[in-house]
């Protein structure tokens, strides 16, 4: 694979990478609920809904660039904008059903990841290394729309496979910094002489 043909690649795993340190993508969920449930695995499991709502995310804007259709950008971050002030408000409306109350489950972070990956556009920040990949000059002339479709979920998947892996890796050390806090803190009040 020739460097013009890998740049591209490169560039959707290292937006990937970039969008598994912000902490609004999921790994301070993902940590959150390892340190709530006091089971660390519980942190690593909350990762697939996450994974889940980021792919149908980005999959939505990766499938409409392989079709060569347009999407405003603006209309879809007032649409993910609208969804989150939707859930926002009904959580602090004081009627609000005991179910809706409870904490996110899988559900719950699915449409969270997907929210905030289509409110920060991450699909529209892979569209520049998406064009190359599907419709570039090797590509445009020797495959077809379907095969061009394949590539972009393709893109999709390293782009979420490297997202997860630091999100993962970030959780993971939370989770933890976190322990060895809480152990640290023991020993402290263990040594210290009575008040």
């Amino acid at each position: 694979m020739a460097g013009a043909d890998l740049w591209p690649w490169l560039a959707v795993a290292g937006v990937g990478a970039l969008h598994g340190l912000n902490p609004a993508t999921g790994w301070m969920l993902a940590a959150a609920w390892g340190v709530r449930s006091g089971d660390r695995a519980q942190a690593l499991r909350a990762l697939m809904p996450i994974a889940v709502g980021h792919v149908a995310s980005i999959a939505l804007v990766a499938g409409a660039v392989a079709l060569g259709l347009a999407m405003d950008r603006g209309v879809m971050q007032v649409l993910a904008g609208a969804l989150f002030v939707a859930t926002a408000a009904l959580h602090l409306w004081g009627r609000t059903p005991k179910l809706a109350r409870a904490p996110a489950g899988h559900a719950g972070l699915a449409l969270w990841s997907f929210m905030m990956s289509t409110a920060h556009g991450a699909g529209l920040m892979l569209v520049p290394a998406l064009i190359p990949l599907c419709m570039g000059d090797g590509a445009g002339k020797q495959i077809a729309a379907s095969d061009s479709l394949m590539l972009a979920f393709a893109a999709v998947g390293v782009h979420t496979a490297a997202m997860l892996a630091v999100t993962g890796l970030i959780t993971s050390g939370v989770c933890r910094g976190f322990d060895a806090c809480a152990c640290w803190l023991r020993s402290i009040k263990r040594t210290s002489p009575p008040v």
